[in-house]
């Protein structure tokens, strides 16, 4: 990891401070530290905005896989059966002769 070689000024109030200098202690980092991680792992809202829609997108994608799949095994299972009828079986099995 870089060594952190610039500065950047925040003003926050008396127990804001005292917030994060007690937060930073907790999570056993400097005050320092403790602001670059939280700066850097912010998520502003349209991020969020995009992530939801991202997760509606994808539920809508595996239902509509899990429908394919669905029809697909009951295509299978049909099919099966025409053959077993086919090759003189009823237990939905191919006569092994």
């Amino acid at each position: 990891m870089a060594t952190a070689s610039e500065r950047i000024t925040v003003l926050v109030t008396r127990a804001e401070k005292k917030r994060i200098a007690k937060l930073a202690k907790k999570a056993g980092v400097s005050r320092g530290e403790f602001m670059r991680r939280a700066a850097l792992s912010y998520c502003p809202p349209f991020e969020e905005a995009m992530l939801d829609q991202m997760l509606v997108l994808m539920n809508n994608s595996t239902s509509k896989a899990s429908a394919a799949i669905d029809h697909t095994l009951a295509f299978v299972e049909a099919s099966n059966r025409r053959i077993a009828e086919m090759e003189g079986g009823v237990s939905g099995q191919p006569d092994r002769r």
